[in-house]
């Protein structure tokens, strides 16, 4: 059935004498992952994070056709710090992801991309405004790769519908992140930044993607346990996908999600969990909306 839709769309396109050009039937993919918000750290860290990301599709052209997308990720997290200036990350992950349209169900799981960063503390100024209130800035830049070890394998015979649920991308692609934090007595302002520059693999190039990050957070101690409830907003873009490098029309396309979650610290162990709900959603032309997303995490600072 889905060779058959790639035919049909093969023949329209040449009878309206265009280029090729077909439906990315969902707006997101393993190839939209972010790093999301960087755990904050002093030395070195080690820690696991489970996170969900869920999309319903409907084709504008033929509401029978539709896709829900469900993406699961199990991350492995390291971190450490080198000196008082740089700072070393690797991320690990294990993808499930799960498909159901009226194609059926397609679900794919393993090992996917490996992430290597580094970033430099450009400054962290410390100054006291009185007797008990301290204020910190602190901005740091850096760089990463992400590894094709994930498997990167989509049906020759339904190419662009299928890559979007593979556990990898297949290619090198390389990170620009910044990392900004202003705290205050007992308030904290953390702002991430990350820009993502894919590469193409089987003449296939998901498009280049940026998120943003900004969560307040107010820090409360309990006996030897420090609670940190948070509020804030997640913003993503995603440039067009291409195929031998023409655009894929109705790819792409933004979202903006309120989250609120809490951390808490207990001596060297940290807990984290979040929730996300879009409040704008324009993927794949309109046809793809955002669902709930969220995350929960744990790890061991020493």
């Amino acid at each position: 059935m889905a060779k058959n839709k790639f035919i049909l769309l093969m023949v329209l396109c040449i009878s309206i004498a265009k280029p090729l050009s077909a439906c990315d039937i969902c707006g997101c993919s393993t190839g939209n992952y972010f790093i999301g918000p960087f755990p904050q750290f002093s030395k070195h860290f080690i820690g696991i994070r489970y996170s969900f990301r869920n999309y319903n599709t409907v084709l504008r052209s033929d509401n029978t056709q539709f896709s829900k997308d469900h993406y699961q990720t199990t991350e492995l997290l390291f971190g450490t710090q080198i000196g008082t200036k740089w700072q070393l990350l690797a991320f690990i992950p294990f993808n499930v992801n799960r498909s159901i349209s009226d194609d059926g169900i397609k679900q794919n799981n393993g090992l996917s991309d490996v992430t290597l960063m580094g970033s430099y503390n450009l400054f962290n100024k410390i100054k006291l405004t009185g007797d008990t209130e301290t204020v910190q800035h602190q901005l740091r830049i850096g760089g990463g790769i992400k590894l094709p070890t994930g498997k990167f394998s989509p049906d020759t015979n339904d190419f662009i519908s299928s890559v979007n649920s593979q556990t990898g991308t297949g290619s090198f692609d390389f990170l620009f992140i910044t990392s900004y934090s202003y705290k205050i007595k007992n308030w904290s302002l953390i702002s991430n930044g990350t820009y993502k520059i894919n590469q193409a693999a089987d003449n296939f190039k998901f498009g280049n993607r940026l998120a943003a990050t900004a969560f307040i957070s107010r820090s409360f101690r309990y006996k030897t346990t420090t609670f940190n409830p948070n509020i804030g907003m997640l913003y993503e873009n995603l440039d067009v996908n291409k195929i031998n490098n023409r655009k894929i029309k109705e790819s792409g396309g933004s979202v903006l999600l309120a989250a609120a979650g809490i951390e808490m610290r207990f001596k060297s162990i940290a807990i984290g969990c979040n929730i996300q709900l879009p409040l704008l959603s324009d993927l794949s032309g309109g046809q793809t909306n955002a669902k709930i997303r969220g995350m929960v995490q744990l790890s061991y600072v020493f």
